[in-house]
């Protein structure tokens, strides 16, 4: 048989999403997804899928600043705390505090942006 006329295996995205959201590999969920804290495993421990392929890039940093800014930063002016404590405890504060959300955030959202990726892109034909 034809690469052709194999048929497409389907990849579902809720089924990316959420295996690489818990740092699995999104094509079996069993291997792990990184080998370091935002490096990606080259191949899957488990299942030898190729995790190589899937080039995340900056839109994981993007979609976690852009979370963490709509999410936390911008309603954090409607508090009262903000605005009456001295700059000089609000700022290393929210810093520490943020920063310590978005280093908590990244892996999360890259492990489910490459979830998605592996849920678009077609899979290798094999023959």
């Amino acid at each position: 048989m034809g690469a052709m006329s194999e048929p497409a295996k389907t990849r579902p995205f809720k089924t990316g999403f959420l295996r690489g959201l818990s740092h699995r590999c999104p094509d079996c969920g069993q291997g792990r997804l990184y080998r370091a804290y935002l490096k990606i495993t080259p191949t899957c421990e488990a299942c030898g899928h190729d995790l190589s392929a899937y080039r995340a890039d900056d839109g994981p940093a993007y979609f976690t600043v852009l979370l963490v800014g709509h999410l936390v930063v911008a309603p954090m002016f409607f508090f009262p705390f903000v605005w009456e404590t001295s700059p000089l405890i609000t700022v290393p504060v929210s810093v520490t505090a943020l920063t310590s959300l978005i280093l908590l955030l990244l892996p999360r959202i890259k492990g489910a942006f490459v979830g998605a990726l592996w849920s678009i892109r077609p899979a290798p034909a094999h023959g």
